[in-house]
């Protein structure tokens, strides 16, 4: 067997997400790596009489949880140090928290924080942007949406961006105004970038705030039983950060990078020049294969492009307007050809049916002057056309599912008012996706949507299709309930492979590292409405312990090896 495996870990429930080996009595491990996994005695056998037995009993042991869509910076900024907002939140308690928030910061720093839920921001009013000020004591504000897209920002930060009320909007984005044509505060897309750029000049030790800020997001996540994470947007700050961490052995997940392909939500460069820099920037852990394509905005802000008109009666509204794509499908070709020629993947963001159908379009193209061996993710995969459905699995496309956005949620409530409804309720096909062979892959998009990257709420709904919160009635397109297996499967070995690590990690197989869970129930028996409460008593990541909270297993064998 070669090294001599440094723990056995033994248990009456381990689920390995292997389809050749779905369950097994033991595993052991060696330098990290499962080396056997099958029966207790061959466990035992393989590891000698020496090494440590981790014995789970009835608890069940899972892989390490692999989130396919997150980002890290803006997540663990926003625990670290910025003001908690919740989506629920209205506009009464956002201006309470702060208020509250502001009388605590030191001078010159900005109020920053989130999420405010998508039925707040949309309606915002040049009153409310008063309020805001106010609340703020004279301070610059930051306040992020739940898509990440959107900004509401108040009167001293739009001064300290440059924004008057006759600043033409950016390329991309918009300084939202009202009828009269006053500023709101709020900004869309590629606006937001630019207060996020005033906000960042402002921090004093930048080094030591990213530091910060991405190890608790590699803590968060750790203790959520996550162990790969693709960053959806990666600068070139959070991969030198990242790279540190790894050198110094912080790097307590494995990440999947996804470099910008243009101009995105955070300032910074882009493209080829940014993807020059990440070529020296690899590590054993950080892997920086992916650019991100954005394609479109989203259904909220009526940014996302679709093939039915939007139903939102705002005033202006135009009833044949279906929002429009931010690529043409022949640039989009060209573009991703030149990437895959460097030996890079692509993750599309494309939130409405037609931005899915012209990214579907191009990968076609793509595959025929290119072949099958780069990969290709949509996320979030959430309105999809029937007629297109099946080319995920055909063209070999990955849809990145993000079950975090659209169980019934504001978020799902705002885009209600704006989407056709026979779209929305037939949003989000992911069993049909399953069934047809395509490679479901779940991922939080943290920090939208949610305030923590927690997969088990994301586990419940794809099984149950509901909000775990019994006061919010109604199921969304129930019929497409995943199995529980099929939920596992899609946070497991799906997105492993999804992010190019198929042979690193998602099954507890021999050859793939040691990454591995134990949790307090059993999600196969339980009541799938109650899997969202499921709690990690252990993260194990390449054999070492990682999180622990504190519930002793074993007493014979320590909480960290």
């Amino acid at each position: 067997m070669g090294a001599t495996p440094n723990l056995v870990v033994v248990g009456r429930r381990i689920f390995t997400s292997d389809p050749d080996n779905p369950w097994v009595e033991a595993f052991a491990v060696s330098n990290g790596k499962i080396v056997a996994a099958g029966s207790r005695a061959d466990a035992l056998a393989a590891a000698g009489p020496d090494a440590p037995v981790l014995d789970c009993e009835e608890r069940l042991v899972l892989p390490g949880l692999v989130d396919v869509h997150a980002h890290l910076g803006l997540g663990g900024r926003q625990l670290a140090f910025e003001l908690p907002i919740l989506p629920s939140d209205s506009k009464p308690e956002i201006l309470a928290k702060v208020r509250a928030w502001s009388a605590g910061l030191g001078e010159g720093e900005w109020v920053v924080g989130g999420i405010i839920g998508s039925t707040v921001m949309e309606h915002i009013t040049r009153e409310d942007l008063h309020d805001l000020d106010g609340a703020a004591g004279g301070r610059p504000v930051l306040l992020r949406d739940d898509t990440m897209h959107n900004r509401w920002v108040n009167t001293a930060a739009l001064a300290l961006m440059g924004v008057t009320a006759d600043s033409p909007d950016p390329d991309g984005g918009a300084y939202v105004r009202d009828e009269a044509g006053h500023l709101t505060g709020v900004l869309y897309e590629m606006a937001s970038g630019l207060a996020e750029a005033a906000a960042n000049s402002s921090i004093k030790d930048p080094q030591k705030h990213n530091d910060q800020a991405f190890q608790k997001a590699l803590e968060t996540l750790n203790s959520f039983g996550i162990t790969g994470v693709q960053e959806a947007a990666t600068m070139g700050y959070a991969l030198e950060t990242l790279s540190r961490l790894d050198g110094r052995g912080l790097l307590s997940a494995h990440v999947v990078a996804s470099m910008p392909s243009r101009p995105f939500i955070e300032p910074g460069t882009t493209g080829d020049e940014l993807y020059d820099f990440a070529a020296g920037m690899g590590s054993d852990h950080l892997h920086p294969t992916f650019s991100k394509y954005v394609l479109d905005g989203v259904p909220m802000t009526r940014t996302a492009a679709m093939i039915h008109p939007y139903t939102c009666s705002h005033p202006g509204h135009d009833e044949g307007f279906t929002g429009e794509t931010l690529w043409q499908v022949d640039e989009l070709v060209e573009s991703l050809e030149r990437l895959v020629d460097r030996g890079l993947h692509a993750k599309l963001h494309a939130t409405g049916d037609a931005a899915i159908r012209l990214a579907l379009d191009a990968v076609q193209r793509l595959r025929e002057s290119r072949g099958p061996e780069a990969i290709i993710q949509i996320a979030h995969a959430l309105y999809i056309d029937p007629s297109d459905v099946q080319r995920f699995a055909e063209l070999g496309v990955v849809p990145d599912c993000s079950p975090y956005l659209w169980f019934p949620s504001v978020m799902t409530e705002s885009n209600a008012h704006q989407v056709d409804a026979g779209v929305h309720g037939s949003s989000a096909p992911f069993r049909d996706l399953f069934e047809d062979g395509a490679l479901v892959s779940a991922g939080s998009d943290w920090p939208c949507a949610a305030p923590t990257p927690d997969p088990w709420t994301g586990l419940a709904t794809l099984v149950t299709r509901r909000n775990p919160d019994p006061a919010v009635e109604g199921a969304l397109n129930a019929a497409q309930a995943l199995t529980m297996e099929q939920a596992v499967e899609a946070f497991t070995r799906n997105p492993a492979e999804a992010m190019g690590l198929k042979d690193v990690t998602g099954m507890l197989k021999a050859g793939l590292a040691a990454d591995f869970i134990v949790v307090d129930r059993d999600i196969f028996t339980v009541d799938p409405s109650t899997v969202h409460e499921t709690k990690v008593l252990r993260t194990y990541f390449e054999g070492r312990c990682v999180y622990d909270n504190g519930m002793a297993l074993n007493p014979q064998v320590p909480a960290a090896l």
